[in-house]
């Protein structure tokens, strides 16, 4: 079971489409809320060349990498096709307007 939770702050400290970024030990991870209030956590790196998602366009349940538009898939951190890669999920959970964060990626992106 997972007990390494962070607690970030309250869900309205995360602009609706848009990111917060946490800096951690191990490199930084954007916090994402899409305009209906769902958080989603990826690496703050895109598969590509490296790009800071959390500066990206979010739309839908994607976010466009600001250095050459590939768009990432929040809920798993893939790229959409034709582009091909990954970026590290995080878990997240909001209680009662409080998001924390997992700190230990969820398996299947292994190029975190």
């Amino acid at each position: 079971m997972n007990e390494n939770w962070l607690q970030i702050g309250r869900l309205e400290d995360i602009p609706r489409q848009g990111a917060r970024v946490v800096t951690t030990a191990t490199g930084d991870i954007a916090l994402f809320r899409t305009v209906d209030d769902e958080v989603f956590a990826l690496r703050d790196q895109c598969p590509h060349k490296g790009g800071p998602l959390s500066q990206g366009i979010v739309h839908g349940k994607k976010v466009a990498c600001p250095l050459h538009d590939w768009k990432i898939a929040l809920d798993s951190g893939l790229a959409v096709a034709p582009d091909v890669g990954c970026a590290a999920r995080y878990p997240v959970r909001v209680v009662e307007g409080v998001v924390s964060l997992s700190l230990t990626p969820e398996e299947g992106c292994r190029n975190a």
